[in-house]
């Protein structure tokens, strides 16, 4: 099965990647480049669930008007 995990813009393929590395540290998941087998599901969801929760807070900020 072909990975579906690409971003919609590949353009923004850099800025996703910085944007995981910094959540990943922000939240204490030893995250790096390469390999990260070693690390738990729970760790690895952990990183893309903060990710959604600070895009989601933005958008929201950005829609009403605040910024």
């Amino acid at each position: 099965m072909a990975s579906r995990n690409r971003a919609e813009v590949p353009q923004a393929k850099e800025a996703l990647d910085r944007f995981k590395y910094e959540v990943a540290s922000e939240i204490g998941v030893p995250l790096k480049h390469g390999y990260n087998g070693d690390l738990t599901s729970y760790q690895n969801g952990s990183v893309g669930g903060m990710m959604v929760k600070k895009m989601i807070a933005e958008q929201e900020k950005l829609m009403s008007g605040q910024q």
